[in-house]
């Protein structure tokens, strides 16, 4: 008779523990986009992730830094994979720079939470930057993907860019800044948005 093999470790962790930490992880998201970094705490998170003790947390998270440091990776890697999904099918430099903007609001669409939290992981890390923080800030804050996509469009002859880390650091932050301004007074939608700064940027990624 075939038997079910015991739970096995992921990372040193059983699966009944990854599934513990994710809702953690979930409920701290949830936590950050609805009431924000400065009033995130363990009871707060607690509260959200229906856990009897903030003991429960503290098995699985060190502290603070070392759970933010989970959510950080797991909100970036979400949207990393939704980005990608859409660059990478696009044959131009052009086209890929069209799906990186519009990967962003898509985001922004499907995981509203997400999109909220990181913004005030954000913010947390540039009120105050501490060593614990450091890679949370590199993560939270990092244009990495979009710089190579620029350099690479340069190096393709498609771009005339001078200068593309300080054009990357423009666009995110551009985008950043309209969906927070969307959120706040719902001025336009999404994907009006995603248009308009499309061709804003790619005006200015071709400009001589």
């Amino acid at each position: 008779m075939y038997r079910k093999p015991p739970s096995s470790p992921v990372h040193g962790r059983t699966f009944t523990q990854e599934a513990r930490r994710a809702q953690i992880v979930e409920a701290t998201i949830e936590t950050l986009a609805e009431m924000g970094h400065t009033k995130t705490s363990f009871t707060a998170i607690c509260k959200h992730a229906n856990l009897s003790s903030t003991g429960l947390i503290s098995y699985h998270f060190a502290g603070k830094p070392q759970l933010l440091r989970e959510v950080t990776r797991t909100i970036v890697a979400r949207a990393g994979t939704l980005r990608t999904s859409r660059v990478v099918r696009e044959a131009t430099y052009r086209g890929k720079l069209v799906a990186y903007i519009a990967s962003y609001f898509d985001f922004v669409d499907r995981y509203p939470a997400h999109a909220r939290a990181l913004v005030e992981i954000a913010a947390l890390v540039r009120e105050r930057p501490s060593a614990e923080l450091d890679d949370v800030a590199r993560s939270a804050l990092s244009v990495e993907s979009l710089v190579t996509l620029l350099e690479e469009g340069c190096r393709a002859g498609e771009f005339r860019i001078a200068d593309p880390p300080v054009l990357a650091l423009t666009v995110q932050g551009a985008l950043d800044n309209v969906v927070r301004h969307h959120e706040l007074f719902a001025v336009a939608e999404l994907d009006h948005l995603a248009r308009e700064l499309t061709e804003i940027f790619t005006r200015c990624a071709l400009s001589p």
